[in-house]
């Protein structure tokens, strides 16, 4: 593969990435400075803004300490970049491929920048307070244990469950109850992509070119 072909789809990769994360965060701040926790603002009849903090995974998912999911994360984004780089310069990916890697690597990293730098820079009020920028190391919580930021939430129906089945009667379902943000849409939109769409370029059984 000739150089200025690697430095286009180098060029698409970073420009992607770079687009997903500033405006995950654009978001993100303004959310963070403008919402109090908790507060819900309906934008239509299934879309509500609704502003929560996580100490989990993507939708909120919990795994293990906070300390243990920020360096599990930097590992997974430090792998996928490792992967992103090698498929880049090889002749035999297309670049599709390369977009999606990109808005996958994004969206783990955007959430990274939550843990790592939000509890340093940002105090944590009671509602109906709103967070506000502090001195750096005088915010809530201590280097690589801040919380992710929530914001979408998707309320698409709902309904209560007749009194006569077991376990759920007369409980209220709702779908889709988890609130997330945009750099887990990227990795879940990028994921879809990947196994519909790329699926047998993935690196199982990879041969070089």
């Amino acid at each position: 593969m000739d150089k200025i072909t690697v430095r286009n789809r180098s060029l698409w990769a970073v420009g992607i990435a770079l687009a997903v994360i500033i405006i995950d965060h654009i978001v993100k701040l303004w959310i963070k400075t403008h919402f109090y926790l908790g507060e819900s603002v309906g934008v239509l009849p299934f879309f509500e803004l609704r502003f929560i903090q996580n100490n989990g995974m993507a939708f909120g998912m919990e795994l293990g300490s906070k300390l243990f999911l920020s360096i599990f994360r930097i590992v997974v984004v430090a792998l996928l970049v490792w992967y992103l780089c090698r498929v880049i310069v090889r002749r035999r990916y297309p670049l599709g491929y390369v977009v999606v890697l990109a808005v996958i690597t994004a969206g783990a990293f955007g959430n990274i920048i939550d843990c790592i730098f939000y509890g340093m820079i940002f105090d944590n009020p009671v509602p109906p307070q709103v967070a506000q920028f502090v001195p750096w190391g005088e915010g809530y919580a201590p280097l690589f244990r801040g919380l992710v930021v929530d914001m979408l939430y998707f309320p698409l129906f709902s309904f209560r469950w007749p009194a006569w089945v077991p376990l759920v009667g007369g409980d209220t379902f709702s779908f889709f109850d988890p609130v997330f943000n945009i750099a887990d849409s990227a990795i879940t939109v990028g994921m879809a992509f990947l196994i519909f769409g790329y699926a047998k370029y993935l690196p199982f059984g990879d041969k070089k070119d």
